[in-house]
Protein backbone atom coordinates (compact mmCIF):
# COMPACT_ATOMS: atom_id res chain seq x y z
CA UNK A 1 0.00 0.00 0.00
CA UNK A 2 1.71 3.10 -0.87
CA UNK A 3 2.29 5.99 1.95
CA UNK A 4 -0.73 8.19 2.93
CA UNK A 5 0.12 11.57 1.43
CA UNK A 6 0.14 14.66 4.41
CA UNK A 7 -2.37 17.00 4.08
CA UNK A 8 0.82 19.52 4.72
CA UNK A 9 3.47 17.54 3.06
CA UNK A 10 2.98 19.23 -0.32
CA UNK A 11 5.95 21.83 0.67
CA UNK A 12 8.29 18.44 2.07
CA UNK A 13 10.72 16.11 -0.18
CA UNK A 14 11.85 14.59 2.65
CA UNK A 15 10.25 11.28 4.73
CA UNK A 16 9.53 12.32 8.80
CA UNK A 17 11.62 10.25 11.45
CA UNK A 18 9.21 7.29 12.84
CA UNK A 19 9.98 8.66 16.05
CA UNK A 20 8.90 12.03 15.33
CA UNK A 21 5.71 10.81 13.91
CA UNK A 22 4.82 8.97 16.84
CA UNK A 23 5.81 12.32 18.84
CA UNK A 24 3.40 14.32 17.08
CA UNK A 25 0.24 11.95 16.27
CA UNK A 26 -2.68 12.87 18.35
CA UNK A 27 -5.16 10.38 16.58
CA UNK A 28 -4.84 8.04 19.93
CA UNK A 29 -6.56 10.39 22.28
CA UNK A 30 -8.31 13.01 19.25
CA UNK A 31 -10.38 10.13 18.01
CA UNK A 32 -12.70 11.06 20.52
CA UNK A 33 -13.88 14.20 18.18
CA UNK A 34 -15.31 11.86 15.69
CA UNK A 35 -18.55 12.49 15.61
CA UNK A 36 -17.92 16.45 15.98
CA UNK A 37 -15.12 16.48 13.24
CA UNK A 38 -17.90 14.90 10.92
CA UNK A 39 -20.49 17.19 11.71
CA UNK A 40 -18.70 20.18 11.25
CA UNK A 41 -17.60 18.82 8.03
CA UNK A 42 -21.15 18.39 6.75
CA UNK A 43 -22.43 21.31 7.77
CA UNK A 44 -18.97 22.89 6.08
CA UNK A 45 -19.15 20.72 2.79
CA UNK A 46 -23.49 23.15 2.74
CA UNK A 47 -21.75 26.01 3.07
CA UNK A 48 -19.46 25.53 0.55
CA UNK A 49 -22.51 24.77 -1.59
CA UNK A 50 -23.77 27.50 -0.74
CA UNK A 51 -21.18 29.41 -2.17
CA UNK A 52 -21.12 27.42 -5.71
CA UNK A 53 -17.73 25.60 -4.54
CA UNK A 54 -19.25 22.45 -4.65
CA UNK A 55 -22.32 21.39 -6.71
CA UNK A 56 -25.13 19.98 -4.85
CA UNK A 57 -24.89 16.21 -6.21
CA UNK A 58 -20.65 16.74 -4.84
CA UNK A 59 -22.40 18.15 -1.22
CA UNK A 60 -24.88 15.09 -1.14
CA UNK A 61 -22.08 12.65 -2.15
CA UNK A 62 -19.76 13.99 0.75
CA UNK A 63 -22.74 13.99 3.07
CA UNK A 64 -23.37 10.60 2.33
CA UNK A 65 -19.90 9.52 2.87
CA UNK A 66 -19.14 11.60 5.73
CA UNK A 67 -22.60 9.52 7.26
CA UNK A 68 -20.86 6.54 6.52
CA UNK A 69 -17.53 7.29 8.26
CA UNK A 70 -19.54 8.14 11.18
CA UNK A 71 -21.34 4.43 10.95
CA UNK A 72 -17.91 2.81 11.01
CA UNK A 73 -16.94 4.82 14.23
CA UNK A 74 -20.24 4.20 15.99
CA UNK A 75 -19.60 0.34 15.23
CA UNK A 76 -16.30 0.43 15.89
CA UNK A 77 -15.12 -0.91 12.53
CA UNK A 78 -13.17 1.87 11.30
CA UNK A 79 -10.02 0.98 11.01
CA UNK A 80 -6.45 3.44 11.75
CA UNK A 81 -4.35 3.15 8.91
CA UNK A 82 -0.32 4.61 9.22
CA UNK A 83 -0.17 8.40 8.19
CA UNK A 84 -3.72 9.27 10.48
CA UNK A 85 -2.09 11.38 12.39
CA UNK A 86 -5.19 13.43 13.93
CA UNK A 87 -8.91 12.56 13.68
CA UNK A 88 -8.77 15.18 10.96
CA UNK A 89 -6.67 13.42 8.69
CA UNK A 90 -7.95 9.86 9.78
CA UNK A 91 -11.70 10.90 8.40
CA UNK A 92 -10.74 12.82 5.75
CA UNK A 93 -8.80 9.82 4.12
CA UNK A 94 -11.47 7.40 4.94
CA UNK A 95 -13.56 9.65 2.95
CA UNK A 96 -11.67 10.12 -0.37
CA UNK A 97 -11.44 5.72 -0.17
CA UNK A 98 -15.41 5.82 0.10
CA UNK A 99 -16.21 8.84 -2.68
CA UNK A 100 -13.13 9.28 -4.45
CA UNK A 101 -11.79 12.90 -5.48
CA UNK A 102 -14.44 14.58 -4.23
CA UNK A 103 -13.20 14.71 -0.66
CA UNK A 104 -10.61 16.77 -1.94
CA UNK A 105 -12.65 19.75 -2.28
CA UNK A 106 -14.29 20.01 1.62
CA UNK A 107 -11.16 21.59 2.87
CA UNK A 108 -11.33 24.67 0.26
CA UNK A 109 -10.98 27.22 2.49
CA UNK A 110 -10.39 25.47 5.93
CA UNK A 111 -7.53 24.80 8.04
CA UNK A 112 -7.15 21.94 10.84
CA UNK A 113 -6.59 25.32 12.76
CA UNK A 114 -10.17 26.17 12.72
CA UNK A 115 -11.64 22.37 12.22
CA UNK A 116 -10.34 21.58 15.92
CA UNK A 117 -11.31 24.25 17.73
CA UNK A 118 -14.82 23.52 16.31
CA UNK A 119 -14.57 19.98 17.07
CA UNK A 120 -13.45 20.88 20.71
CA UNK A 121 -15.96 22.71 21.09
CA UNK A 122 -18.97 20.31 19.82
CA UNK A 123 -18.06 18.54 21.90
CA UNK A 124 -17.53 20.11 24.95
CA UNK A 125 -20.85 21.48 24.46
CA UNK A 126 -22.36 18.25 24.35
CA UNK A 127 -20.26 17.35 27.34
CA UNK A 128 -20.81 20.15 29.77
CA UNK A 129 -24.66 19.79 29.08
CA UNK A 130 -24.69 16.20 30.70
CA UNK A 131 -22.56 17.78 33.88
CA UNK A 132 -25.04 19.65 34.14
CA UNK A 133 -27.87 17.08 34.66
CA UNK A 134 -25.62 14.86 36.76
CA UNK A 135 -25.00 17.55 39.18
CA UNK A 136 -28.43 18.26 39.28
CA UNK A 137 -28.85 14.66 39.81
CA UNK A 138 -26.30 15.28 42.94
CA UNK A 139 -28.14 18.15 44.43
CA UNK A 140 -31.66 16.30 43.57
CA UNK A 141 -30.46 13.44 45.63
CA UNK A 142 -28.86 15.26 48.94
CA UNK A 143 -32.17 17.38 49.10
CA UNK A 144 -34.22 14.19 49.16
CA UNK A 145 -31.70 12.87 51.61
CA UNK A 146 -32.03 16.36 53.78
CA UNK A 147 -35.79 16.05 53.76
CA UNK A 148 -35.82 12.68 55.33
CA UNK A 149 -33.23 13.20 57.76
CA UNK A 150 -34.72 16.37 58.92
CA UNK A 151 -34.98 15.85 62.36
CA UNK A 152 -31.76 14.12 63.26
CA UNK A 153 -29.38 16.78 65.18
CA UNK A 154 -25.91 16.52 65.26
CA UNK A 155 -22.42 18.96 66.48
CA UNK A 156 -21.43 21.23 63.99
CA UNK A 157 -17.85 21.68 63.62
CA UNK A 158 -15.71 24.52 63.13
CA UNK A 159 -11.37 23.82 63.16
CA UNK A 160 -12.38 20.20 63.55
CA UNK A 161 -13.57 20.86 67.07
CA UNK A 162 -17.06 20.39 68.61
CA UNK A 163 -19.10 24.34 68.18
CA UNK A 164 -22.87 24.35 67.97
CA UNK A 165 -25.38 21.75 67.29
CA UNK A 166 -27.13 22.01 64.11
CA UNK A 167 -29.44 19.39 61.79
CA UNK A 168 -27.76 16.83 59.39
CA UNK A 169 -30.18 18.10 57.13
CA UNK A 170 -28.35 21.72 57.12
CA UNK A 171 -24.97 20.06 56.40
CA UNK A 172 -26.50 18.42 53.74
CA UNK A 173 -27.93 21.53 51.92
CA UNK A 174 -24.47 23.34 52.53
CA UNK A 175 -22.87 20.94 49.82
CA UNK A 176 -26.41 21.21 47.67
CA UNK A 177 -25.65 24.60 47.53
CA UNK A 178 -22.20 24.58 46.52
CA UNK A 179 -22.88 21.80 43.93
CA UNK A 180 -26.32 24.27 42.46
CA UNK A 181 -23.52 26.59 42.36
CA UNK A 182 -21.77 24.97 40.06
CA UNK A 183 -24.15 24.21 37.93
CA UNK A 184 -25.20 27.71 37.44
CA UNK A 185 -21.58 28.24 36.63
CA UNK A 186 -21.54 25.49 33.97
CA UNK A 187 -24.93 26.91 32.46
CA UNK A 188 -23.37 30.50 32.30
CA UNK A 189 -20.54 29.09 31.04
CA UNK A 190 -22.21 27.46 27.99
CA UNK A 191 -22.79 30.04 25.43
CA UNK A 192 -19.10 30.79 25.75
CA UNK A 193 -18.29 27.19 24.95
CA UNK A 194 -20.91 27.78 21.72
CA UNK A 195 -18.94 30.67 19.70
CA UNK A 196 -18.18 29.27 16.21
CA UNK A 197 -14.41 29.54 14.73
CA UNK A 198 -15.38 27.48 11.37
CA UNK A 199 -14.55 30.08 8.71
CA UNK A 200 -11.67 31.79 10.23
CA UNK A 201 -9.19 29.67 8.38
CA UNK A 202 -5.94 29.30 9.45
CA UNK A 203 -5.67 32.59 11.01
CA UNK A 204 -6.71 35.20 8.21
CA UNK A 205 -10.26 34.23 7.55
CA UNK A 206 -12.11 32.47 4.71
CA UNK A 207 -11.61 33.60 1.17
CA UNK A 208 -14.71 32.23 -0.56
CA UNK A 209 -17.31 34.26 1.68
CA UNK A 210 -18.51 31.38 3.53
CA UNK A 211 -21.47 32.60 5.84
CA UNK A 212 -20.32 32.19 9.22
CA UNK A 213 -23.51 32.99 10.72
CA UNK A 214 -25.40 30.70 8.90
CA UNK A 215 -22.65 27.87 10.03
CA UNK A 216 -23.33 29.00 13.98
CA UNK A 217 -26.92 28.64 12.75
CA UNK A 218 -26.68 24.90 11.42
CA UNK A 219 -24.02 24.04 14.27
CA UNK A 220 -26.49 25.12 17.10
CA UNK A 221 -23.93 27.58 17.95
CA UNK A 222 -24.82 31.00 19.85
CA UNK A 223 -22.27 33.37 18.44
CA UNK A 224 -19.54 33.63 15.78
CA UNK A 225 -16.02 34.12 16.78
CA UNK A 226 -15.61 37.68 15.62
CA UNK A 227 -12.11 37.50 15.01
CA UNK A 228 -10.51 35.12 12.60
CA UNK A 229 -7.31 35.39 14.91
CA UNK A 230 -8.91 34.63 18.02
CA UNK A 231 -11.37 32.71 16.81
CA UNK A 232 -8.84 29.97 15.78
CA UNK A 233 -5.66 30.62 18.84
CA UNK A 234 -8.76 30.95 21.59
CA UNK A 235 -8.29 27.87 24.32
CA UNK A 236 -10.19 29.94 27.17
CA UNK A 237 -12.91 27.84 26.78
CA UNK A 238 -10.44 25.00 27.44
CA UNK A 239 -9.09 26.91 30.31
CA UNK A 240 -12.38 27.74 31.98
CA UNK A 241 -13.63 23.99 32.04
CA UNK A 242 -10.37 23.20 33.87
CA UNK A 243 -11.23 25.64 36.42
CA UNK A 244 -15.11 25.25 36.75
CA UNK A 245 -14.26 21.53 37.16
CA UNK A 246 -11.51 21.78 39.64
CA UNK A 247 -13.65 23.85 42.26
CA UNK A 248 -16.58 21.24 41.35
CA UNK A 249 -13.91 18.74 42.55
CA UNK A 250 -13.21 20.84 45.49
CA UNK A 251 -16.37 20.57 46.76
CA UNK A 252 -16.72 16.67 45.86
CA UNK A 253 -13.59 16.05 47.62
CA UNK A 254 -14.52 18.11 51.15
CA UNK A 255 -18.05 16.52 50.91
CA UNK A 256 -15.80 13.07 50.50
CA UNK A 257 -13.57 14.00 54.01
CA UNK A 258 -16.76 14.82 55.63
CA UNK A 259 -18.03 11.80 55.22
CA UNK A 260 -14.76 9.97 55.99
CA UNK A 261 -14.30 11.48 59.27
CA UNK A 262 -18.07 10.69 59.86
CA UNK A 263 -17.58 7.24 58.84
CA UNK A 264 -14.69 6.52 61.03
CA UNK A 265 -15.14 4.56 64.23
CA UNK A 266 -14.22 7.44 66.59
CA UNK A 267 -17.46 9.16 65.24
CA UNK A 268 -19.84 6.10 63.80
CA UNK A 269 -21.83 8.81 62.34
CA UNK A 270 -22.28 7.41 58.98
CA UNK A 271 -21.87 3.82 57.39
CA UNK A 272 -21.38 3.78 53.32
CA UNK A 273 -23.08 0.86 51.70
CA UNK A 274 -20.71 -2.33 50.65
CA UNK A 275 -21.04 -1.51 46.83
CA UNK A 276 -18.77 1.83 47.27
CA UNK A 277 -16.34 0.22 50.28
CA UNK A 278 -13.71 -2.40 50.16
CA UNK A 279 -11.73 -4.47 51.82
CA UNK A 280 -8.21 -5.23 53.39
CA UNK A 281 -6.03 -7.93 51.83
CA UNK A 282 -4.78 -8.64 55.56
CA UNK A 283 -6.88 -7.60 58.09
CA UNK A 284 -10.25 -9.00 57.59
CA UNK A 285 -12.72 -6.87 59.84
CA UNK A 286 -11.62 -3.43 57.52
CA UNK A 287 -14.19 -1.68 55.71
CA UNK A 288 -12.38 0.84 53.70
CA UNK A 289 -13.99 4.08 52.20
CA UNK A 290 -12.55 3.62 48.88
CA UNK A 291 -14.77 5.71 46.99
CA UNK A 292 -14.66 8.77 48.89
CA UNK A 293 -11.04 8.31 49.24
CA UNK A 294 -10.88 7.97 45.29
CA UNK A 295 -13.27 11.12 44.81
CA UNK A 296 -10.96 12.95 47.54
CA UNK A 297 -7.79 12.07 45.38
CA UNK A 298 -9.26 12.93 41.91
CA UNK A 299 -9.51 16.17 42.66
CA UNK A 300 -5.76 16.67 42.90
CA UNK A 301 -5.96 15.20 39.34
CA UNK A 302 -7.98 17.51 37.79
CA UNK A 303 -6.51 20.42 39.48
CA UNK A 304 -3.09 19.12 38.01
CA UNK A 305 -4.65 18.94 34.42
CA UNK A 306 -5.72 22.32 34.89
CA UNK A 307 -2.18 24.01 36.09
CA UNK A 308 -0.39 21.76 33.25
CA UNK A 309 -2.25 23.33 30.68
CA UNK A 310 -2.07 27.23 32.10
CA UNK A 311 1.31 27.01 32.14
CA UNK A 312 1.74 25.52 28.67
CA UNK A 313 -1.52 28.54 27.03
CA UNK A 314 -0.12 31.32 29.27
CA UNK A 315 3.76 31.26 26.54
CA UNK A 316 2.17 31.37 23.25
CA UNK A 317 2.48 33.42 20.90
CA UNK A 318 -0.55 34.34 18.73
CA UNK A 319 -2.84 32.15 16.46
CA UNK A 320 -2.33 28.52 16.06
CA UNK A 321 1.03 26.92 17.65
CA UNK A 322 1.27 23.04 18.08
CA UNK A 323 1.62 23.27 22.07
CA UNK A 324 -2.21 23.50 21.68
CA UNK A 325 -1.92 19.66 20.96
CA UNK A 326 -1.68 19.61 24.98
CA UNK A 327 -5.24 21.17 25.39
CA UNK A 328 -7.29 18.20 24.55
CA UNK A 329 -5.95 15.51 26.72
CA UNK A 330 -6.24 17.53 30.23
CA UNK A 331 -9.94 18.46 28.79
CA UNK A 332 -11.08 14.51 28.30
CA UNK A 333 -9.84 13.79 31.43
CA UNK A 334 -11.66 16.61 33.23
CA UNK A 335 -14.45 15.44 31.85
CA UNK A 336 -14.51 12.34 32.69
CA UNK A 337 -13.49 12.54 36.14
CA UNK A 338 -15.82 14.76 36.89
CA UNK A 339 -18.46 12.52 34.89
CA UNK A 340 -17.49 9.62 37.15
CA UNK A 341 -17.17 11.42 40.47
CA UNK A 342 -20.66 13.41 40.59
CA UNK A 343 -22.26 10.09 39.48
CA UNK A 344 -20.32 8.33 42.37
CA UNK A 345 -21.16 10.72 44.78
CA UNK A 346 -24.41 10.50 44.10
CA UNK A 347 -25.03 7.27 44.46
CA UNK A 348 -23.16 7.30 47.89
CA UNK A 349 -25.19 10.03 49.25
CA UNK A 350 -28.66 7.60 48.39
CA UNK A 351 -27.46 4.60 49.68
CA UNK A 352 -25.82 5.95 52.75
CA UNK A 353 -26.74 5.14 56.43
CA UNK A 354 -26.63 7.15 59.42
CA UNK A 355 -26.76 6.23 63.30
CA UNK A 356 -29.20 9.14 64.35
CA UNK A 357 -28.59 8.18 68.00
CA UNK A 358 -24.84 8.44 67.63
CA UNK A 359 -25.00 11.92 66.63
CA UNK A 360 -27.40 12.85 68.95
CA UNK A 361 -25.23 11.27 71.24
CA UNK A 362 -22.13 13.43 70.76
CA UNK A 363 -23.90 16.95 71.69
CA UNK A 364 -22.20 18.11 74.46
CA UNK A 365 -23.58 21.16 76.61
CA UNK A 366 -20.76 22.84 76.36
CA UNK A 367 -21.69 23.39 72.90
CA UNK A 368 -24.78 25.61 73.77
CA UNK A 369 -22.20 28.34 75.67
CA UNK A 370 -22.87 30.62 73.25
CA UNK A 371 -26.48 30.16 73.59
CA UNK A 372 -25.77 30.81 77.74
CA UNK A 373 -23.99 34.18 76.22
CA UNK A 374 -27.04 34.83 74.33
CA UNK A 375 -29.75 34.45 76.90
CA UNK A 376 -27.56 37.39 79.23
CA UNK A 377 -28.07 39.08 75.73
CA UNK A 378 -31.63 38.87 75.83
CA UNK A 379 -31.83 40.29 79.50
CA UNK A 380 -29.81 43.42 77.96
CA UNK A 381 -26.35 42.39 78.67
CA UNK A 382 -23.43 43.86 76.06
CA UNK A 383 -22.87 40.72 73.95
CA UNK A 384 -18.74 40.76 74.50
CA UNK A 385 -19.52 40.83 78.53
CA UNK A 386 -21.66 37.90 77.81
CA UNK A 387 -19.17 35.83 75.81
CA UNK A 388 -16.87 36.25 78.83
CA UNK A 389 -19.50 35.54 81.47
CA UNK A 390 -20.14 32.42 79.32
CA UNK A 391 -16.52 31.72 78.96
CA UNK A 392 -16.34 31.61 83.25
CA UNK A 393 -18.96 29.34 83.14
CA UNK A 394 -17.20 27.17 81.01
CA UNK A 395 -14.21 27.40 83.19
CA UNK A 396 -16.30 26.73 86.03
CA UNK A 397 -17.33 23.52 85.07
CA UNK A 398 -13.97 22.25 83.65
CA UNK A 399 -12.51 22.77 87.22
CA UNK A 400 -15.60 20.77 88.98
CA UNK A 401 -15.09 18.14 86.03
CA UNK A 402 -19.07 18.63 85.25
CA UNK A 403 -21.02 19.37 82.22
CA UNK A 404 -21.96 23.17 82.38
CA UNK A 405 -25.68 22.66 82.15
CA UNK A 406 -24.76 20.94 86.15
CA UNK A 407 -24.01 24.41 87.22
CA UNK A 408 -26.72 25.73 89.54
CA UNK A 409 -28.71 28.46 89.24
CA UNK A 410 -26.84 29.70 92.34
CA UNK A 411 -23.46 29.18 90.43
CA UNK A 412 -24.60 30.82 87.72
CA UNK A 413 -25.55 33.77 89.60
CA UNK A 414 -22.03 34.30 90.89
CA UNK A 415 -20.89 35.23 87.31
CA UNK A 416 -24.04 37.66 86.88
CA UNK A 417 -27.44 38.55 88.79
CA UNK A 418 -28.92 38.71 85.45
CA UNK A 419 -29.24 34.87 85.53
CA UNK A 420 -32.69 33.44 86.68
CA UNK A 421 -34.56 30.23 86.50
CA UNK A 422 -35.37 30.42 82.85
CA UNK A 423 -32.13 29.76 82.06
CA UNK A 424 -32.05 26.08 82.74
CA UNK A 425 -34.22 26.13 79.11
CA UNK A 426 -30.65 26.89 77.35
CA UNK A 427 -29.87 23.11 77.49
CA UNK A 428 -32.04 22.03 75.28
CA UNK A 429 -30.29 20.96 72.46
CA UNK A 430 -33.19 20.83 69.95
CA UNK A 431 -34.63 24.45 71.33
CA UNK A 432 -30.73 25.94 70.46
CA UNK A 433 -31.29 24.51 66.64
CA UNK A 434 -34.56 25.97 66.25
CA UNK A 435 -33.34 29.37 67.62
CA UNK A 436 -31.32 30.19 64.72
CA UNK A 437 -34.15 30.52 61.99
CA UNK A 438 -32.97 33.72 60.03
CA UNK A 439 -32.43 32.71 56.26
CA UNK A 440 -29.81 30.25 55.85
CA UNK A 441 -30.04 28.87 59.59
CA UNK A 442 -30.44 25.53 60.99
CA UNK A 443 -33.62 25.61 62.48
CA UNK A 444 -36.58 23.02 60.96
CA UNK A 445 -38.48 25.88 59.25
CA UNK A 446 -35.62 27.66 57.75
CA UNK A 447 -33.76 24.11 56.66
CA UNK A 448 -37.53 23.40 54.67
CA UNK A 449 -37.50 26.58 53.02
CA UNK A 450 -33.62 25.84 51.91
CA UNK A 451 -35.08 22.65 50.72
CA UNK A 452 -38.18 24.27 49.00
CA UNK A 453 -35.64 27.11 47.55
CA UNK A 454 -33.73 24.10 46.12
CA UNK A 455 -36.50 21.96 44.37
CA UNK A 456 -38.06 25.61 42.98
CA UNK A 457 -34.50 25.06 41.24
CA UNK A 458 -34.67 21.36 39.94
CA UNK A 459 -38.36 21.81 38.91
Amino acid sequence: MPEAKKLWGGRFSGGTDPLMEAFNESIHFDRRLYAADIQGSQAYAKALKRQGILTATEQKTLEKGLSAVLREWQKGTFELRPGDEDIHTANERRLSELVGSVAGKLHTGRSRNDQVATDMRLWLRDEVTALIGYLRTLVGALVERAESDVDVLMPGYTHLQRAQPIRWSHLLLSYAFWFQQDAVRFEQFLPRVAQLPLGSGALAGNPFQVDREWLAKELGFASVAPNSLYGTSDRDFVAELLFHSSLTMVHVSRLAEDLIIYSTAEFGFVKLADAYSTGSSLMPQKKNPDSLELLRGKCGRVFGGMSGFMMTYKGLPSTYNKDMQEDKEPMFDAVDTLSGSLQITAAVITTLKINPDKMRGSLTADMLATDLAEYLVRKGVPFRETHHISGAAVKMAEDRSCQISDLSLADLKTLHLSFEKDVMQTWDFEKSVDRRSSIGGTSRNTVKAQIDQLKQWLA
